[in-house]
């Protein structure tokens, strides 16, 4: 009988496709069919959770090194904040909660750090799941609002996808302020990006964005709204992208995108005074009880939008409940 256990012990990890295991208080690491896909950053040394680095399925990565990783041959290292994948906001009752590196200045009355409260669950199997909560503090250590976040991790044979559930939760009247600094976002590795920086020789940038109408460029995309956005490109020779989906039941859907050749994607609604370049104000103020959701999904596939069938793909997880 103990035979038995042990030999049915023994398969079980064989027959998870997505596994989750958390190192410490430092990250929660994520593989997939047996290999690495990304690292979950919570440590108390961060100042906003973050996702890094996030590979393809054939193992390229995607995300931009720095500053975690700072000698990535050819790779820019402007905007330290740019970390990952990563979700926050550049004015929360006047906080910076977007650009709160210690090297960097805070806006209007400083920098906000998004800390850690829990790591509520973690499930591994053919999906694999983080359930989190995190708590958006201030200066003197007052909480603004309580971040539940959970993830979702899917195996296929050539794409990776995440779900993200988000719920921002008021502790006192919160304010999220007009600015294009934000919201949920990922800087991308610089094979896709679409702008050469002139002292930056190798490796070349050849990034497409294009969004769900078909409109091509930063020119033509940021400050646009529109229900997803791609990034694809050459990676070591081979055509790989990044998209993320904007759920229909998020706030003011669709969203505006922040999306720059230098290779950052975000969706951010509350950009409006720079996305439109008017006088509207786009902040929002919520209380304590009404909570705020946001819902994304972000795949990583080979090729480009047509050919990872992005169209479909969106139709498919819209109608999600």
């Amino acid at each position: 009988m103990q035979r038995i256990l042990w030999l049915v012990t023994l398969a079980l990890p064989l027959s998870a496709q997505v596994k989750i295991v958390q190192q410490g208080n430092e990250k929660v690491s994520v593989e997939i069919d047996g290999k690495p896909f990304t690292d979950f950053w919570i440590g108390p040394e961060t100042n906003k959770p973050y996702l890094s680095p996030l590979r393809t399925a054939s193992g390229a990565i995607v995300t931009r090194g720095f500053p975690m990783v700072a000698d990535v041959p050819g790779e820019a290292h402007d905007h330290p904040h740019h970390r990952g994948l990563w979700f926050t906001h550049g004015n929360v009752n006047g906080y910076d909660f977007w650009g709160n590196e210690e090297s960097q200045k805070g806006a209007n009355k400083g920098k906000g750090k998004v800390v850690l409260k829990r790591i509520d669950k973690v499930t591994s199997g053919k999906t694999g799941t983080i359930d989190s909560t995190f708590e958006w503090k201030i200066p003197t250590g007052q909480t603004l609002l309580r971040e539940s976040r959970k993830m979702t991790f899917y195996s296929e044979p050539q794409v990776r996808t995440i779900d993200f559930d988000i719920t921002l939760s008021p502790e006192e009247v919160v304010t999220f302020g007009t600015t294009k600094e934000g919201m949920f976002a990922i800087r991308l590795a610089s094979g896709l990006e679409e702008d050469q920086p002139k002292d930056i020789a190798e490796p070349k940038r050849t990034g497409k964005i294009v969004n769900a109408q078909n409109k091509m460029t930063e020119k033509n995309v940021w400050g646009k709204r529109s229900e997803w956005v791609d990034c694809s490109g050459l990676l070591d020779g081979q055509s790989f992208g990044v998209a993320i989906f904007d759920y229909p039941a998020n706030p003011r859907y669709p969203t505006y995108w922040h999306a720059r050749g230098s290779g950052l994607l975000a969706s951010n609604i509350f950009g409006v005074h720079d996305f439109e370049k008017d006088n509207r104000d786009a902040s929002l103020t919520i209380q304590p009880g009404q909570p705020l959701r946001f819902r994304y999904r972000v795949l990583i596939h080979p090729g480009d939008a047509g050919a990872a069938g992005l169209r479909d793909r969106y139709a498919r997880y819209s109608v999600i409940k």
